[in-house]
């Protein structure tokens, strides 16, 4: 395995000239911050770039090991999330607790991918009740989420096919047990992010 500096140049390598994040950032800013050795922020602009343009697998499986070797586990969390999306597609939702008293958690909803919740996405299955689906949830902006808020969640299937079905305005509900703890509406739904990857 590759420390995280050479992985970092190697992904960065992946980076069309034209590519540019959302905040403006470019590939020479990159390669800036890598000659000053802050490679931290060499690796926080990559992922600005990385939102903001469709990348193979490598460049993500690079990422996350580059976060990893620098003890970045929230970074890394998010790049196998973004691996993730790039072979199974994207499904982005407003996720909304319940509050405690009317039988949501007693705990905040940690972000990352730490939790992996039960889904009721209108399958159906031989029988009178509906299946539930197991999806990771990464949290956009937020550490956690406490009972009684609302945050835009990111998902990842176990089952990416079974939630095919899915569009923009879609509600499906979270569970933990039988009672639902949190309604979502579903913001987007994509297909994979790059062709032609393994």
């Amino acid at each position: 395995m590759h420390d995280a500096f050479t992985l970092i140049r190697r992904a960065t390598e992946l980076l069309p000239e034209h590519a540019r994040a959302e905040n403006g950032v470019l590939p020479d800013d990159v390669r800036d911050c890598q000659r000053a050795g802050d490679w931290e922020l060499a690796l926080d602009l990559l992922l600005r770039i990385g939102e903001s343009h469709p990348f193979p697998v490598d460049f993500w499986r690079m990422l996350t090991e580059s976060a990893r070797q620098l003890r970045l586990t929230e970074t890394a969390a998010w790049c196998v999330l973004r691996d993730y999306e790039t072979r199974h597609g994207t499904v982005r939702a407003r996720l909304s607790l319940l509050p405690t008293s009317e039988g949501g958690r007693r705990t905040p909803v940690p972000g990352g991918g730490r939790l992996r919740p039960l889904w009721n996405i209108g399958n159906r299955a031989p029988g009178s009740e509906r299946p539930l689906n197991v999806a990771g949830l990464w949290l956009e902006g937020l550490a956690e989420l406490s009972p009684g808020h609302s945050a835009t969640v990111r998902l990842a299937p176990l089952s990416p096919e079974q939630w095919r079905h899915l569009a923009a305005g879609d509600a499906i509900t979270m569970h933990e047990s039988r009672p639902p703890v949190g309604v979502a509406r579903i913001v987007e739904v994509t297909s994979t992010a790059v062709s032609g990857h393994p």
